[in-house]
């Protein structure tokens, strides 16, 4: 009796119901979310270490490594004129008028 319950015991375990499992599909966000991952893992194929870690945290956060057009003449114009204060050694109040006027032109 005990061989018999040993071996339908067996049996059940090892069946392919036992091993089914409720394969959900993943939803939209962890579709894209995975897509990203490729994208960002493709990109990434030629950097290692920290800069890999910090261009694929970027990346799948949606920020594009390379910084725009746009935005590196915002940073050249702001380097610029924070030269320029510096050099005028303007402090407070005036640096702060200064540095809005200079970024706005």
């Amino acid at each position: 009796m005990k061989k018999l319950i040993a071996v339908i015991s067996f049996v059940l375990a090892t069946s392919p119901l036992a091993f089914a499992q409720d394969k959900k599909e993943p939803s939209a966000a962890q579709k894209k979310q995975q897509e990203r991952m490729k994208a960002c893992n493709q990109k990434a194929a030629d950097k290692k270490g920290e800069e890999r870690k910090s261009f694929m945290s970027a990346c799948l956060k949606g920020n594009d490594a390379a910084v725009s057009a746009k935005q590196a003449a915002q940073q050249q114009r702001m380097k610029d004129c924070n030269k320029q204060a510096g050099d005028k050694k303007l402090k407070g109040d005036e640096r702060k008028s200064f540095m809005s006027s200079c970024l706005k032109s």
